[in-house]
């Protein structure tokens, strides 16, 4: 379906809630860049269409106690005059406060977490509120517990997940089927030509049993465009330099292998006469279980690329030579 604009919308798993099929990320905002550019990306994907937009609370990225929930103000100001035609998601789970309780999947600390969610996005409800990672300390039945109220409060609209492995996904439906809770309409997994793994076992369960997904890090946090040099440092405030985030994002991507793999895959971009960042975005785009993967910028040029993946259809003998090309990141080790 189109929105108003042109945008290709699709809905959200099972649900009624079509989206666009491009999600802006937010996890830039306050530290990657500041407010105002923050603004003019916000702006930008607006503008082109993009009326789904994510965040966590304990965004920006890479930052530390003193950041914690930066990037929800800067998204809540932007929202006035324009809540009623976005569509908000945002996360807990993360730590935001000093005690014990501040972090993880409780019910004390959703509730807690939710009201300040809803404080700093200067809102009165969420559309998609999701658990941005799982809590093997608190029982599923608590957790869905305390989603179920919030939907049924009118604070929260849909619920999802975030960084579920597969079976922890499915043991959670199937706790909301038996005991007639509030279930996951989405999950977000990491995908990208890079990363595969979720081929395997989660997105075919997706598919079948109607969950949306909305997945992160279709340029591999930056390495799919191919600026970076495997034989230099990385540069200084890119993705693999970001704080308390930049050894995860090295430890993930930044190997030999991965470099080797960009300069064939921007081969392959250069005769299907497409730059590699809308080649990236529209491969994701191109599975059929993927309902919106989610883009990012520090910088709004950044935006035009992955943008321009909306419109751009992979044919079936290029998706073909894509997928064997990186065959081998869809049968490593599918612990994310």
């Amino acid at each position: 379906m189109a929105s108003l604009v042109g945008m290709e919308h699709k809905r959200l798993g099972r649900t009624g809630l079509a989206v666009s099929r491009l999600c802006l990320g937010t996890m830039t905002f306050g530290l990657q860049c500041d407010e105002a550019t923050s603004v003019t990306i916000l702006d930008r994907a607006f503008e082109s269409g993009v009326d789904f937009i994510d965040t966590s609370d304990r965004y920006p990225l890479g930052g530390d106690d003193t950041t914690v929930g930066v990037t929800e103000e800067i998204l809540g100001r932007w929202l006035r005059g324009r809540r009623d035609r976005v569509v908000v998601a945002t996360k807990c789970f993360g730590r935001t406060g000093p005690a014990v309780w501040d972090a993880g999947n409780s019910r004390k600390h959703i509730l807690d977490a939710v009201e300040a969610s809803l404080r700093r996005l200067d809102t009165d409800y969420i559309d998609l509120y999701q658990l941005h990672g799982y809590d093997p300390s608190t029982p599923i039945e608590e957790t869905l517990g305390a989603l179920d109220d919030l939907v049924r409060e009118g604070k929260v609209r849909y619920i999802g997940c975030s960084n579920f492995l597969t079976y922890q996904l499915v043991r959670a439906v199937g706790r909301s089927e038996t005991l007639k809770l509030v279930r996951f309409d989405s999950v977000q997994p990491r995908y990208n030509l890079l990363f595969r793994q979720i081929e395997r076992e989660m997105l075919p369960f997706c598919a079948e049993d109607g969950v949306g997904v909305i997945s992160y890090n279709p340029l591999a946090g930056g390495l799919l465009p191919g600026k970076h040099d495997p034989d230099t440092e990385p540069a200084l405030g890119s993705r693999f330099t970001l704080g308390s985030a930049g050894g995860m994002y090295r430890d993930r991507y930044w190997h030999r292998q991965e470099f080797q793999t960009v300069e064939a895959l921007r081969a392959l971009a250069a005769e299907a006469g497409v730059s590699l960042v809308t080649l990236a975005v529209a491969w994701a785009m191109a599975h059929p279980a993927v309902t919106a993967p989610i883009i990012g910028a520090s910088h709004p040029d950044q935006l035009t690329d992955s943008i321009a993946a909306a419109d751009y259809r992979i044919n079936n003998d290029l998706k073909q030579r894509l997928d064997q090309l990186t065959h081998e990141y869809r049968m490593g080790d599918a612990a994310r």
